[in-house]
């Protein structure tokens, strides 16, 4: 199922995919995957698995979201304000939870399938595992200091203002939910990173280089 459905995974060696594979043993047997009105089949274990283990890849210690209990998986969107499956206002395909449901995290299984289906810049599941990542230093700002090493912080938060300022103005191929806040910027940017990074690294060089010394990997 890896080799055929996770893009990401076939770039690997045989070392690199070995930890890759005990790196999602690993996460299964801490994280409980749930379905809301949709079942849980193993494609969409090893899919939401795999979307926990990309960003983190490039840190072998990481084994863990200590932030995170378990996935819900929905039958589709749903509302961001009540989590509601039904209703209006249902244009919402993932979320780390807050409140009452804060330790679990929500993803449209549709949406989570699609990211990994096709080869555009979008994934859900990575994106709302970026959020868990720059949740960890104790605040979701698009400023991940707990992998960043210092010396790149005021540097990246000067380049994310230039790339939000360009989504703003309609110069950029980055997806424009990018443009709404440094968190979303982040997460979006990453997206594409992961997904496409060879266009990425042809579009936007400069963030190319940064975010692959914020995440510790080589995908050049």
């Amino acid at each position: 199922m890896l080799e055929k459905h996770v893009s990401y995974y076939r770039q690997l060696d045989s070392a690199e995919k070995e930890r890759f594979e005990n790196w999602i043993n690993s996460f299964l047997l801490n994280c409980e995957i749930t379905g809301v009105g949709v079942e849980v089949e193993d494609l969409d274990r090893i899919l939401v698995a795999s979307s926990a283990a990309i960003p983190i890849f490039g840190f072998p210690k990481w084994t863990q979201y200590p932030n995170l209990r378990e996935v819900l998986l929905y039958p589709n969107t749903f509302a961001a304000d009540t989590f509601a499956t039904e209703g209006a206002d249902r244009n919402v395909t993932g979320m780390v939870g807050w409140g009452y449901m804060n330790g679990k995290m929500i993803l449209s299984k549709p949406a989570l399938r699609q990211g990994f289906a096709q080869r555009g810049r979008g994934n859900v599941g990575i994106h709302e595992f970026v959020h868990l990542v720059d949740k960890a230093d104790g605040e979701t700002d698009g400023i991940p200091e707990y992998l960043m090493d210092q010396q790149y912080a005021i540097p990246w938060i000067d380049l994310i203002r230039t790339k939000m300022e360009e989504i703003q103005e309609g110069d950029s191929d980055i997806r424009a939910y990018g443009g709404t806040s440094t968190t979303e910027f982040f997460a979006v940017a990453s997206e594409y990173f992961f997904q496409r990074p060879h266009h990425f690294e042809k579009e936007h060089p400069e963030l190319f280089a940064m975010m692959e010394e914020i995440f510790k990997q080589d995908l050049s």
